[in-house]
């Protein structure tokens, strides 16, 4: 689904996703949006911040609420604090206007292949906590965490390598399949929201940790 209020980037991001071999729905505000993905879910969806109707920021809040499928915000402001909301409201990736057809066609071929099931894989133990990359679930105890591909992946990946330090440009590249380095607030926010999720206390986080200038570790028995 590409939510843009722009009729010529929303028809031209279509064209090119359905030459590609996609089936798109292009949808013009952000409470038509709203009602499409409830109505058909999409299994991506590419979504403007400035939009009549409901913001980008509220639509993707509410999705998030509702579904983990990826999100990659397109967004004319460059302003740290408007990039930083769109991944705090649950965004994983974000492009900036004007963009080139081809970046968003790559990120967009990225988001999915993190939302794709990798099979064969056993469960990483950490204490209480228990990941599962062949099912795509994390549980805390008895409770099944609701966490996004992103975030499962972002997971996943510091469990393998638990009491080690793995820097942003690793994550990156491992996470969200950049093959150069991208920008670190994506980690950075994935990262708070990843610890919303698994700390006990997100504030004071025990399990991930910073390492000031480097990256994160996971800590874990």
């Amino acid at each position: 689904m590409v939510v843009e209020d722009d009729t010529s980037i929303r028809e031209s991001v279509g064209l090119a996703l359905t030459e590609a071999g996609y089936q798109v729905t292009l949808v013009g505000d952000g409470t038509e949006a709203l009602r499409s993905a409830r109505e058909d879910p999409p299994d991506l969806m590419v979504l403007d911040l400035m939009l009549p109707g409901r913001s980008g920021l509220d639509v993707c809040s509410t999705i998030r609420d509702q579904s983990a499928i990826p999100i990659i915000m397109l967004t004319a402001k460059t302003e740290s604090s408007d990039i930083v909301a769109g991944l705090e409201s649950g965004a994983d990736d974000y492009v900036t206007k004007p963009f080139e057809l081809e970046e968003l066609m790559a990120r967009i071929r990225a988001a999915l292949r993190r939302s794709r099931l990798e099979s064969g894989e056993a469960p990483i133990r950490l204490g209480d906590l228990v990941i599962q990359p062949s099912s795509f679930k994390a549980h805390k105890g008895p409770q099944q965490l609701t966490l996004t591909s992103t975030e499962f992946r972002l997971l996943a990946e510091l469990a393998s390598r638990r009491g080690q330090v793995v820097t942003r440009a690793e994550l990156l590249h491992k996470v969200w399949d950049y093959q150069y380095l991208g920008d670190s607030r994506l980690v950075d926010q994935a990262i708070k929201r990843l610890r919303a999720k698994v700390e006990d206390d997100p504030a004071e986080p025990v399990l991930i940790v910073t390492v000031r200038g480097v990256g994160y570790r996971l800590e874990g028995p």
